[in-house]
């Protein structure tokens, strides 16, 4: 018997790979244009939609930061995160680590503090309506030098009560984790938490080399490791945390057919995979709609769905009693 879509909603879950900005859906982007006077290249919600067909990363990172662009008051990335996470909590979520680029708002005039205290603000508001509690994370844009990710560290500096911890993101190609080696040591000497797309779009190395170079603490995708059994081997016993974003996968075609998705091997293997919903404006589904999917598409049990949620809440950077509870919470609706 299938897993319900009810039962999969109820287990309480933490989502740890979200682009804030992708979660922008047309429809609010369009608001936020006009009211900004902000020109955007589409006529209608629909024209924009329908350049929804991604041939790769790159051909969605170009709308991607297109969108960014009528972003430009505190009140617009307000409204951007409120809207996520009145979804988040529509599926259950009750603890989300998301993600922001500071680089593409700073390089487009827009204040550090400008985007981080709409988010924030954002963010405590829906913990006192929903309860729903939550963590920023800012990320480097790897196509950028890393000499440009020094000065976006230190604006990070006066903000460490709101921010725990930095990422990579952006153009995996290319672009290997030893490029910003340097500075994801200053930030780990500053105590942040660290995380790192690699295995996305890049090679198994990517992934071996944010664990040896960089030090994360997880690894945002992961899939290309499931390539080399040494690394797979690896991350089972180092209970490294791989963020997995099953639809981002289909869309931006690194998967091509969803019942071949790694999703399935890396829980055969024991690893701590995690469902998220990476940039869910664009890619047909938050993070409920990533469980149904691979509960369709994938042999995925119950237990598996148990486990993926448990894996949710270990791998986040709640605390050790804040994790308990929502263990906690998951095995009474895992009994009912």
């Amino acid at each position: 018997m299938a897993v319900s879509d009810d039962f999969i909603r109820r287990l309480p879950k933490a989502e740890l790979h979200l682009h804030i900005e992708g979660s922008f859906e047309p429809e609010l982007m369009f608001e936020i244009a006009r009211r900004n006077d902000v020109s955007l290249p589409y006529a209608t919600v629909d024209d924009l939609k329908a350049a929804y067909d991604f041939a790769d990363l790159q051909a969605f990172l170009d709308l991607y930061y297109a969108g960014m662009s009528v972003l430009l008051k505190e009140q617009d990335f307000y409204d951007l995160t409120a809207a996520y996470m009145t979804r988040a909590v529509a599926d259950g979520v009750v603890h989300t680590e998301i993600f922001f680029d500071p680089q593409g708002h700073t390089e487009r005039g827009v204040a550090f503090e400008v985007a981080l205290d709409g988010i924030w603000r954002a963010l405590r508001d829906a913990e006192a309506a929903h309860g729903i509690t939550s963590r920023i994370i800012m990320c480097f844009l790897r196509h950028l030098d890393e000499d440009e990710a020094f000065p976006v560290l230190e604006a990070a500096m006066a903000h460490r009560d709101r921010i725990i911890g930095v990422g990579l993101d952006s153009s995996e190609l290319g672009h290997p984790p030893q490029k910003f080696q340097r500075v994801f040591a200053k930030a780990r000497d500053a105590g942040f938490k660290l995380v790192a797309h690699a295995g996305e779009e890049g090679p198994p190395e990517y992934v071996r080399d944010a664990l040896d170079l960089l030090h994360v603490d997880r690894v945002d995708h992961g899939n290309a490791a499931m390539a080399d059994p040494d690394l797979v081997a690896r991350l089972g016993r180092e209970n490294m945390p791989l963020t997995v974003c099953p639809l981002s996968n289909y869309r931006l075609q690194g998967v091509t057919d969803m019942s071949r998705h790694p999703l399935r091997a890396m829980l055969d293997a024991g690893l701590m995979a995690t469902v998220n919903s990476d940039d869910p404006a664009y890619f047909g589904g938050y993070v409920l709609d990533n469980y149904l999917v691979v509960r369709d598409a994938l042999d995925i049990s119950q237990d598996d769905i148990v486990t993926l949620a448990r894996n949710s809440i270990v791998a986040s950077f709640l605390k050790a009693d804040e994790k308990a509870r929502w263990l906690l919470e998951i095995q009474a609706v895992a009994e009912e």
